[in-house]
């Protein structure tokens, strides 16, 4: 996707006079720079939501592949010290395990059309 050109804040025929300092140009310097990025991010928002929706269109849960992205941010205690306080959770509240064992975890029944399981 290319990229867009951010116009300046300040069109040049509106440039302060003579009198203009160097602080109003690193002013508007960091303006600039950071309207060029909030662009940019705009861009990569909706490079991501393609992502997703190419994902769900394969049958993939999009809600699900976040929250793994957002525990694989996370460090391993971290991760583990998380997943932990939520059986314990789960457990309060619905007087039954989450995970019985790791080996007895719910998996899914079968792999969506069209996808490869590596």
């Amino acid at each position: 996707m290319p990229r867009k050109k951010v116009a300046p804040a300040m069109p040049a025929s509106d440039a302060p006079a003579a009198g203009h300092n160097a602080a109003a140009d690193d002013i508007r310097s960091y303006v600039e720079r950071v309207e060029r990025l909030e662009e940019e991010k705009k861009e990569l928002a909706g490079d991501i939501k393609e992502v997703f929706a190419e994902a769900k269109g394969r049958g993939y849960s999009a809600k699900i592949l976040r929250q793994v992205i957002r525990l694989r941010k996370l460090d391993r205690h971290d991760r583990e010290a998380q997943i932990a306080e939520l059986q314990i959770y789960w457990e309060a509240v619905h007087d039954l395990p989450l995970f019985a064992a790791a080996d007895a975890r719910p998996r899914p029944a079968a792999v969506p059309p069209g996808a490869t399981v590596n």
